[in-house]
Parts: structure tokens; sequence; C-alpha cells
């Protein structure tokens, strides 16, 4: 099992940035595809963006595509999630987590199913 912590949430006026990181210990890194994932207060918990284990892939939600960058050292442990331009709409607990799925090297996952490891989640806000 992966433990994975986030950090890098709290308040941001929109126009800014921010930057969110997950760690990892336990097994591995580079095992594993990761994700982050969204939830608002009444919403479904969304998809947010996703990592190739080698990092060479990634695939956003359409509404943070263009303005987000997600990235990943296997040798540390880290995932980070840089989100420029913020919205109001990107106010949301964020989460990471991670896929042991025998995928390819190459696979990014969208699918909040397949993901086996969740963080315990962390706020970011975003004025208007």
């Amino acid at each position: 099992q992966l433990q994975l912590v986030e950090s890098g949430g709290g308040s941001v006026q929109a126009g800014g940035s921010l930057r969110l990181s997950c760690a990892a210990s336990g097994r591995s890194y580079s095992n594993y595809v990761i994700g982050w994932f969204r939830q608002s207060p009444g919403k479904e918990r969304e998809f947010v963006a996703s990592i190739s284990r080698n990092g060479d892939y990634t695939d956003y939600v359409d509404s943070v595509k263009g303005r987000s960058t997600m990235s990943r050292d296997n040798a540390v442990n880290k995932v980070d999630l840089q989100m420029n331009n913020a919205e109001p709409e990107d106010t949301a607990v964020y989460y990471c987590a991670a896929s042991y799925q025998p995928f390819s090297d190459r696979t990014t996952v969208k699918s909040s199913e397949w993901y086996e490891d969740w963080g315990r989640g962390i706020q970011v806000t975003v004025s208007s």
C-alpha cells in the first residue's frame, strides 16, 4: 500500500497560481499511475489530471487544460500539479491517488475506480 500526503493547498486570488504536491511512502512510486481528483461541496468527485508511470504522458480535464501541468519525480516519490490562472471554480478539496493496475508505461487513468490508494485531501480556495 502506498501512503499519499497532499500539500500546497490554501487560498489564492483568481488569476493566481498554486502548486499542489503529493508525496508518497511505501512502495516504489514508479510502479504507480498517479491521478489528481477534486470534490466541491454538493458535487461528485471529478478527475483533474493523471500522469503515466514514466512521467512522459499526462491527461487533464478540459477545464484545467492549458493552464495546468502535472509532473513527477520518481527518485523522490513526488508528484506536482501546477495550476495557473486559477478560477473560483477550482475551489475544492483535492486528492491525489495511485493506481497499481498493470497498465502500460504510457497509460494515464481518468476513472477513479482504477485507483487503490488515496490521500486525505487538501483544501484549495480561489476567491474572486
